[in-house]
């Protein structure tokens, strides 16, 4: 290649892609950055070039930039010099003479090169490292590659001189495929964002060929792909496998039907001293094999790409399967082991490896989606074994919220009575009562419930710890049902000391998701949600392990972000959350689909919001969930999305008919994730009533539900029905009563934090807050109270007596992190810098 002009080299630049989404995170992290090296290592299709081009469009006035498309070909150290060297328009193109241009460089120069070689070349990156260290600070090198350099990076990172960005930062987030799908002009049903991010990883090459074959990349209306896509293998033909040897071809395809895998596992696989370092090789190539973030030393080629080739090779990978079975039983990871044996086709010895695995284990990883797989694939006579296999599969349905399949294996354990002897009988009758005790409760058999859990829990053995935690976690929920706080409480704290007793840290954590629903509705919002942020600290150091809990957390954090205004966090956790519960088989994904329509209905997009219920429901379906399971919160949420557009008449068809299964003879609890599904249902059904024209028996209503939060010491939902009863009033056209009741019901809210309900409140009356005589332009929280909210009230009274802020956090019982935010709102509000200043300012204005 000869050299080029400035002007000859535009004709090199990439194009940007027809439907190109500009990427402003990724840019502007780019050009604001001072060190001299700025490098895009990443596989093929991350979309390395484009970003290239993207920083070049913004090139500074001053200065000069010069791009050298290097075609990802091995080039000599002489030769790579004499390009470089006719880019400055040097007149010699030896080594030296560059090196001392570029060290007398006195105005920015921009050096681009774009697809450096691909093939490992250490005599080529030592001269490039050379001419790194020889520029002058005014040369700024900009490099994609697809492969590590071997150059000395630590030293540049250390002392500032290198950005280079984390191949998983190139991914399209959430924001660009939608960005991605709306500029291609077609009609996407569904969540087709998410199904994309599932299928693609968010990887830039996998995004553009899903738009070209949709049903290969499960973006069709059954959100199934219908094969492996040949655009795709033609693509690896070109970009991959042209660049590998026979040796590295064949081990690249045994490692792509792996999910994950570390250099002791490829030398099991691929031979002792071969495996190791053909793995070494296929990472030097880029061959699109990424570090798992949370599990040091193992890797995985790029999920999406990796599931499209075995679609097309699903037979070919058993024998890999059935060797990768053998290293993980080896090293006790049985989780592994058994998704192995079912991908060789090995059903007995997954069977056989289930006993190994104990009740924690349903909280860790994909283990309840293995599980489910293994009650769908596995004949039925050969599941049932032993009572430990039947129990654990009844637990993952229970999980999963498939109950009448869950109910059927549970009852399936009576083949296995009677016991040889009578402590083994009392043993399966107590582990049967804790599951029928759990299948009782979230089927809303109160009685039932309370009847079994408490049986199982007094004959239980020690051994068995792990199932009467569950049980002492059904028993909370059920007094929460009930509006028994006090005993919730105690039941609860009693289960957390036990659980910290056996150092779980997994069930800890599904315990703290009990504490933090009684917090909540005691109005204690920001402990509700420092108890949570400390579980997922606690689980931080678990990983993947984790996952489950981590999506049940998430959606939780997310839904107590959304009570408090925080739309932005709460989105990002209702995302994190309903991508972990869908991967884990979870049920509860069914809240975040619910989180976000009522995120979307906010901000007024009342379709976004009704197809994200659509597509809960479609999932719910899919999953083959009860629809006792999911009805009833579904209808609610709906309602009060009718409600906000005026269309009362349905909203109260479909709350008349969610409330007969909570009343009257035959009645149920609502379930364990809406403790106030009930009282919303009936505040939100005399709004309808009032829409109707009945406002009297309305405001019976909602004066006696007010009555029963208050004496239940439910604050949060005493600001709902307060809230309620002020709009009632407000077109009974009492003006004076409204604002009285209106007020009563924001001082309450600012004292708990709770912002959702008001927003719902302007949703539906647009106008009322501005009749009453409240300017919309500022907050009512803020109008209704004085400059301070109690809990800041709270932390500045420690902060007068001296309080450090870990002794604020320690009494009040939230995060280090909450009480700076506190401190950081009251300086603000108060107009100082300091805590004492704070606290003298504060005692002047009466606030102390």
């Amino acid at each position: 290649m000869s050299a080029l002009t400035p002007f000859e080299q535009l004709a090199y630049l990439p194009r940007l892609p027809t439907l190109h989404v500009p990427r402003p995170r990724l840019v502007e992290q780019m050009l604001a950055s001072r060190a001299r090296l700025r490098l895009l290592c990443a596989p093929a299709g991350s979309g390395k070039s484009v970003l290239l081009g993207e920083c070049l469009e913004r090139r500074p006035e001053a200065g000069a930039v010069h791009w050298l498309p290097l075609g990802g070909r091995r080039w000599t150290v002489a030769g790579f010099c004499a390009q470089l060297a006719g880019a400055l328009g040097l007149d010699a193109v030896d080594e030296q003479s560059l090196c001392r241009a570029l060290a007398q460089r006195r105005q920015p120069l921009w050096i681009m090169l774009d697809d450096y070689c691909r093939q490992p070349d250490a005599e080529l990156d030592a001269c490039l490292e050379r001419l790194l260290n020889a520029g002058s600070l005014q040369v700024t090198w900009w490099i994609s590659t697809r492969r590590r350099l071997a150059c000395n990076l630590p030293r540049l990172l250390i002392d500032g001189e290198l950005l280079e960005p984390d191949a998983s930062t190139l991914a399209f987030t959430h924001e660009e495929v939608a960005a991605l799908l709306a500029r291609s002009g077609r009609d996407w049903r569904g969540d087709a964002v998410g199904r994309l991010l599932d299928s693609t990883g968010g990887w830039c090459a996998g995004l553009r060929m899903a738009l070209l074959e949709p049903a290969d990349w499960g973006l069709d209306d059954s959100g199934q792909g219908s094969g492996p896509s040949d655009t795709l293998m033609a693509y690896l033909d070109h970009e991959l496998f042209s660049g590998l040897g026979p040796e590295q071809a064949e081990a690249w395809h045994a490692l792509v039907h792996l999910p994950r895998f570390n250099t002791a596992l490829c030398e099991h696989l691929l031979g002792t001293g071969l495996g190791a370092e053909l793995l070494r090789q296929l990472q030097v190539l880029g061959a699109f094999l990424e570090p798992l973030a949370d599990q040091s030393g193992w890797l995985r080629i790029l999920p999406g790409l990796a599931r499209q080739v075995r679609r097309r090779d699903a037979l070919g990978g058993r024998g890999w399967h059935l060797r990768a079975c053998q290293w993980f039983s080896q090293e006790g990871d049985w989780q592994h082991a058994i998704e192995h044996a079912l991908e060789a086709n090995q059903p007995e010895a997954a069977v056989s490896l289930l006993q190994h695995l104990g009740v924690e284990h349903l909280f860790q990883g994909r283990n309840v989606a293995l599980l489910l797989r293994l009650y769908r694939e596995v004949d039925a006579s050969l599941l049932q074994v032993s009572p430990h296999c039947v129990r654990l599969l009844a637990g993952a349905l229970l999980f999963a919220g498939r109950l009448d399949e869950a109910a059927a294996c549970i009852a399936g354990q009576a083949r296995f009575l009677p016991q040889p002897d009578a402590a083994a009988q009392r043993t399966l009758l107590a582990y049967w009562q804790a599951q029928y005790g759990m299948l009782a409760h979230l089927q809303g058999d109160a009685a039932g419930a309370g009847l079994h859990l408490r049986q199982s829990l007094e004959a239980l053995p020690e051994s068995a710890w792990e199932q009467a935690l569950i049980c002492y976690s059904g028993l909370t929920q059920q007094a929460l049902l009930s509006g028994r706080l006090d005993e919730a409480q105690a039941i609860n704290r009693e289960a957390l000391l036990a659980a910290r007793s056996h150092g779980s840290l997994l069930l800890e954590a599904f315990l703290e998701l009990d504490h933090a629903q009684i917090l909540e509705h005691r109005g204690a919002l920001l402990r509700a949600d420092a108890v949570l942020e400390r579980a997922q600290e606690f689980l931080a150091c678990q990983g993947r392990r984790a996952s489950p809990l981590l999506g049940r957390l998430a959606l939780r954090r997310g839904r107590l972000a959304l009570r408090q205004g925080r739309d932005e966090e709460a989105r990002s956790h209702y995302r994190f959350g309903l991508r972990e519960a869908r991967c884990c088989g979870d049920y509860r994904a069914l809240y975040g689909y619910l989180g976000l329509a009522t995120l979307d209905a906010n901000q007024g997009a009342f379709d976004l919001a009704f197809d994200r219920l659509r597509e809960a429901e479609r999932l719910m379906q899919i999953r083959h969930i009860p629809e006792r399971v999911y009805r009833a919160v579904l209808l609610q949420v709906s309602s009060s999305l009718l409600l906000m557009q005026g269309r009362s008449a349905q909203a109260r068809h479909a709350l008349l008919r969610v409330l007969r299964h909570f009343r009257g003879e035959h009645a149920v609890q609502a379930p364990p994730a809406t403790l106030d599904l009930i009282p919303r249902i009936e505040w939100q059904l005399a709004l309808a009533e009032v829409y109707e024209g009945e406002v009297f028996n309305a405001r019976q209503r909602l004066l006696g539900q007010l009555q029963k939060a208050r004496e239940a010491g439910m604050p949060a939902l005493e600001v709902e029905i307060h809230l309620a009863l002020a709009e009632c009033e407000f077109l009974a056209r009492d003006r004076e009563r409204a604002l009285v009741v209106l007020r009563d019901g924001l001082a309450l809210a600012e004292r708990v934090g709770l912002q959702q309900p008001l927003r719902e409140l302007r949703l539906r009356q647009p106008g009322m807050l501005r009749e009453l005589g409240l300017d919309e332009g500022e907050d009512p929280l803020d109008a209704a109270s004085g400059p301070l909210s109690q809990r800041e009230l709270e932390v500045l009274g420690l902060i007068a007596q001296g309080s450090s802020n870990q002794e604020i956090a320690e009494r009040l019982f939230i995060s280090l992190h909450t009480v700076k935010t506190h401190a950081r709102r009251i300086n603000g509000k108060l107009g100082v810098k300091r805590r004492t200043q704070a606290v003298a300012h504060a005692k002047r204005l009466g606030l102390m």
